[in-house]
């Protein structure tokens, strides 16, 4: 079921039980069921968006996050395959597709959809998303049949072509819903199932990542499946290795973060998901924000749409009602502005002051999610608080067990990167701390709305470094309405003990280099550079923030464009002398130094001249020379150039460390930050 029931404050007066056309019986008791005081009342984006779909409409919804979106589709679709002229289907009908941008949501969106997918007996419902192995979900569609496909385009789209190779035909796919990741795929797939459960011989699948695709083939298989909810590629995937799914008959197809699956380049396997259906069909096309990209999609897949937009701030909002604002109505902004180096400790202090709560704590690289979550659970005075880190480069199964601990728990502290930003219906979060802002402006209104949702009450801040201050300003001509929080002046400073971690165990050491050269590169592709301008960075005091025993050798400092001020290294200490706690990392550790002290002196000799041969041409020296005989335009423009060029290539070697490609030491040496 749904996470987070409909509450009071955001209800309209009007009932499920009085929508037109109806819905039916076992809806209405499903609904009932879902737990006091139930799903009596409708949401404003419910009560417009419902009878739509159910009257042969097909609808672009714009709503506030938090309005409760996915009982808006789940339901309808329910009630298409329930009057559907094929129904009930055969085992591997598809009837419906829900695809959503992620993982995350593909899982939660088929959360959602169980227990009313479940009222449609001999109805089944897929999850597709990514992660997991693709096989995996071939088998099961083979084996278990399917009816209703839940998942993120990649993995939706990767079973269509899979599928292609079986040479019968007899799967009758009646929905699809997409949405852009696992972990909401999973939750529309969750709320569902008791819906579709209640319609006989119809089975729903969620097809998303991270999981063998075989083993969702043969789910649909042997247990057929008339409902795929998943993600783009894992859909994409099954719609294409599995010629057993038939879309002729498909009543509905949902699309879900709709700008969510384009900003995350899901296009092409939304294409080829959209390519197999019918034109005649309904469609439901949901957005929390309309962008020039969602407005080309929606003439794309929609034909004659109704347009419903929701006002979040009215208790009983009419269903014709406008949305002025995509920020929750009971949400209480803030900014804190203060130095890189005195972050940490405002952060700490924070978390202290808010122990017995439920947080959500940004950071814009996985890198640094790791290193805090790795430095924050050591801090004597945060002993007491449970800290669940969760980014993109975690295995999936990490990271459903992250969510599913935090959805559990009456209070934590999610540490977090822009995974957990979007569509995600988490129950309870009191406050969402952004210690980074986010790297694309637009992700900073669904961060803030996983808190307040369904018209609670809740609380948001965002630390700003003094050069950062014209976001305020920049957000407030969007409409956003912020307080200042002052620094907390009790605050206990704890780069101290931060840096007595690093001494005693290299894991801390290691990691702090890495997260503070992450962020360096990530922050040279923030997408509002003239505000977050990294040649504005004090990278001393960013260097002293993450508690770096020594400056590491950045090459932008070594040119002049970055000052060191503001550091202070810690002296005397050995730095080959420290050794990692975890006795495995410390035996691969010794092993490198002594495969190097045993490298043939010829073979270190030749690598030096390599080396010493591209410091002279790429040296400032060299480069001050070369500039000097160009004009002063063309200077500029080849400083811009070597600029672009150098951030593109940290970018490339930062994301050959998280593929693997490289190791962290040779990443450490070609972006200049070997001090260590």
């Amino acid at each position: 079921m749904d996470p987070s029931p409909n509450t009071n404050e955001a209800l309209t007066e009007t009932r499920f039980s009085d929508l037109k056309p109806p819905l039916s019986e076992d809806i209405i008791e499903a609904l009932r069921r879902s737990g006091p005081p139930g799903f009596e009342f409708c949401t404003p984006v419910q009560a417009a968006t419902i009878p739509l779909l159910c009257s042969h409409k097909d609808v672009a919804v714009d709503a506030a996050t938090g309005s409760g979106k996915t009982l808006a589709f789940v339901l309808p679709l329910v009630e298409i395959l329930r009057r559907s002229t094929s129904y009930p289907p055969k085992p591997h009908q598809v009837m419906g597709v829900i695809i959503s941008p992620t993982r995350e949501l593909s899982t939660q969106i088929y959360n959602v959809a169980q227990p009313f997918v479940s009222t449609l007996p001999n109805v089944k419902s897929v999850l597709l998303v990514g992660g997991r192995d693709v096989r995996a979900d071939m088998n099961t569609i083979e084996e278990e049949g399917c009816n209703v496909l839940i998942g993120t385009p990649g993995r939706l789209s990767d079973i269509m072509e899979r599928m292609d190779i079986l040479d019968y035909r007899n799967l009758e796919v009646m929905g699809v819903i997409i949405s852009p990741t696992r972990e909401l795929s999973t939750q529309i797939y969750n709320v569902a199932q008791p819906f579709v459960s209640t319609l006989p011989n119809v089975k729903s699948v969620l097809l998303v990542g991270g999981r063998d695709v075989r083993a969702d083939m043969n789910t649909i298989e042997e247990e057929g499946c008339n409902v795929l909810i998943g993600t783009p590629g894992r859909l994409s995937d099954i719609m294409e290795r599995m010629d057993i799914l038939d879309y002729r008959n498909l009543e509905i197809l949902i699309l879900d973060e709709a700008d969510r699956l384009l900003e995350m380049g899901f296009q092409k396997q939304v294409n080829s998901i959209i390519s197999r259906l019918p034109k005649q069909r309904r469609t439901g096309l949901f957005s929390a924000t309309q962008t020039e990209g969602v407005e080309e999609m929606a003439k794309a897949v929609l034909r004659n749409p109704v347009r419903v937009e929701v006002r979040a701030e009215s208790k009983s909002a009419s269903s014709n009602q406008l949305i002025n604002s995509k920020i929750p109505s009971g949400l209480h902004l803030e900014y804190l502005v203060c130095d890189a180096d005195k972050k940490s400790s405002q952060l700490v202090d924070l978390l202290i002051k808010n122990k017995n709560k439920k947080l959500i704590v940004y950071f814009m690289t996985c890198a640094s999610v790791d290193y805090w979550g790795l430095v924050l659970s050591k801090i004597p005075a945060l002993k007491s608080i449970s800290l669940i880190p969760i980014h993109g480069d975690k295995k999936q199964n990490a990271r459903d067990k992250a969510l599913a601990s935090f959805t559990k728990a009456s209070s934590c502290v999610l540490l977090c990167t822009d995974v957990a930003a979007r569509g995600l219906d988490i129950p309870g979060v009191d406050y969402v701390v952004q210690y980074d802002p986010p790297q694309d402006p637009k992700m900073f209104n669904h961060r803030v709305g996983r808190t307040a949702r369904l018209g609670k009450e809740g609380r948001s801040i965002v630390f700003l470094l003094p050069e950062e201050e014209d976001y305020v300003e920049f957000l407030r001509r969007k409409g956003v309405s912020f307080q200042e929080k002052k620094c907390y002046q009790e605050a206990s400073d704890v780069i101290p003990f931060i840096r007595s971690l690093a001494m005693k165990d290299r894991a801390v050491l290691d990691k702090g280099v890495e997260a503070l050269v992450s962020f360096v590169c990530a922050y040279k592709l923030h997408h509002c550079s003239y505000i977050f301008r990294w040649k504005s960075l004090e990278i001393g005091k960013l260097a002293m923030g993450y508690g770096l025993l020594r400056f590491p050798s950045v090459s932008e400092v070594k040119q002049g464009r970055l000052s060191s001020e503001g550091f202070t290294p810690v002296e005397g200490v050995n730095f080959e002398d420290i050794k990692f706690k975890d006795k495995s990392l410390e035996k691969q550790r010794k092993q490198k130094l002594q495969a190097e002290k045993e490298r043939p002196r010829e073979e270190k000799r030749e690598r030096g001249k390599k080396n010493s041969k591209k410091a002279v041409a790429a040296s400032p020296a060299t480069r001050d020379s070369n500039k000097r005989k160009l004009t002063g335009k063309q200077r500029q423009t080849t400083q811009t150039a070597e600029d672009e060029e150098e951030m593109a290539r940290d970018y490339r070697l930062l994301k050959k460390l998280k593929k693997g490609s490289i190791e962290e030491d040779d990443f450490a040496k070609l972006t200049g930050a070997d001090d260590f």
